[in-house]
């Protein structure tokens, strides 16, 4: 299998050039989906740390990018939504989150806001020893308890004596806060006011309030990522605009 594909090929929401050259480094298989940008394409043309792949590779070579709480070596990696970007060696850190046309944005955070990490339980099964794992949205899974339940939001520490230790809970229920991940209306943040299950396998519906801007729309399940309760658990986000 190729580990590069043709730069118009490449997903709209990496935002790059399409034609400066021919080919852009694919994702690995791995945490997200096809859609993730490979860390070298964030890197390279998003962030302009480095010129090349060359320099991509001397750059991870030396641990200097940790995700998640952990170095990342392979240019190919996926990052996606909510994925916390550290550099040590010149003290910035990152939060990947989407805007308004569903591009991938990378928002500058302070290093107290990069010691955890905010995941959507995508599922949850019962392990050996009758344990309950939460699988997360990003492909980790942690260890909880039946509270948890699938769509509700997670924060879970990135410090290495506690790592992914669930630190709050944000439920998937009628009255919190959520925002939206795709569609037309991805980037906003607004409060469920209620939850249509749909029979069968079209997506339940969603329907939300912006209390900012007195509007209400509405969007499936699938495109929910709850951040908050009686309110989000930024002010800013920094994808408003």
């Amino acid at each position: 299998m190729s580990d590069h594909l043709k730069r118009l090929r490449a997903p709209d929401s990496w935002h790059i050039a399409k034609k400066t050259s021919t080919f852009v480094a694919k994702t690995a298989p791995g945490p997200h989906n096809a859609n993730a940008m490979p860390i070298a394409v964030w890197l390279r043309d998003h962030m302009n740390f480095a010129r090349n792949m060359k320099e991509v590779k001397q750059i991870l070579g030396q641990n200097d990018v940790i995700i998640n709480g952990r170095p990342c070596r392979d240019p190919r990696m996926g990052i996606g939504i909510f994925d916390i970007i550290s550099l040590p060696k010149i003290g910035k850190h990152y939060r990947i989150l989407r805007d308004k046309k569903g591009r991938h944005k990378t928002i500058e955070i302070t290093a107290e806001s990069a010691k955890t990490r905010l995941a959507k339980v995508r599922n949850k099964t019962i392990i050996p020893g009758g344990k309950v794992q939460l699988n997360l949205r990003f492909g980790a899974n942690v260890l909880g308890d039946n509270q948890y339940k699938p769509g509700d939001s997670v924060v879970i520490s990135l410090q290495p004596e506690d790592r992914f230790t669930i630190t709050d809970h944000f439920p998937f229920a009628v009255g919190n806060m959520a925002m939206v991940i795709g569609g037309r209306h991805s980037g906003r943040i607004a409060r469920i006011t209620a939850i249509e299950k749909v029979p069968g396998s079209v997506p339940n519906r969603v329907l939300l309030a912006d209390e900012k801007a007195g509007t209400t729309f509405d969007t499936i399940d699938a495109y929910i990522y709850m951040v908050g309760r009686e309110t989000p658990a930024l002010a800013e986000w920094g994808i408003e605009e």
